[in-house]
């Protein structure tokens, strides 16, 4: 994931060294959460589940081999997703980039990682933004 312009002083020069070296050197280009392997084209659906092309079974969101029931349209149900890998802090602290605090995690192992903290940030906007229309417009009615 790209770091944004205003937060690009939270990590160290050599970022985009040592992502690599998670991803590609440690994980070996696969997410350490699920498996899925970075910029394959996986298809899904939607629930985790996803096709592994190269075991040729169907695994779970946590990369178990799982058994999916025969149906007549599942392929209309898969989607096809491009998997990017990505470097992530598991303590969400981007001042340490210790080997064991840093995992490659594929976009949706990712969201699911980041979950609390952007609950939490949506909270504190639309706390923000209510506090600035009772400031400055009033009371809600």
């Amino acid at each position: 994931m790209p770091i944004r312009p205003e937060h690009r002083y939270f990590y160290p020069i050599d970022w985009a060294q040592l992502s690599a070296v998670i991803r590609f050197g440690r994980a070996k280009g696969c997410c350490e959460g699920c498996g899925r392997p970075h910029g394959r084209m996986v298809y899904h659906l939607g629930d985790g589940r996803w096709w592994d092309a190269d075991a040729g079974r169907w695994r779970d969101g946590w990369g178990r081999r799982i058994r999916v029931a025969a149906e007549a349209d599942i392929l209309g149900q898969a989607r096809p997703t491009r998997v990017v890998l990505a470097a992530a802090h598991r303590d969400h602290d981007t001042s340490n980039n210790a080997a064991a605090n840093l995992a490659a995690f594929c976009q949706r192992c990712h969201m699911i990682h980041d979950q609390p903290e952007h609950q939490r940030r949506r909270w504190r906007t639309l706390f923000r933004r209510k506090a600035l229309g009772d400031l400055f417009g009033g009371l809600y009615a």
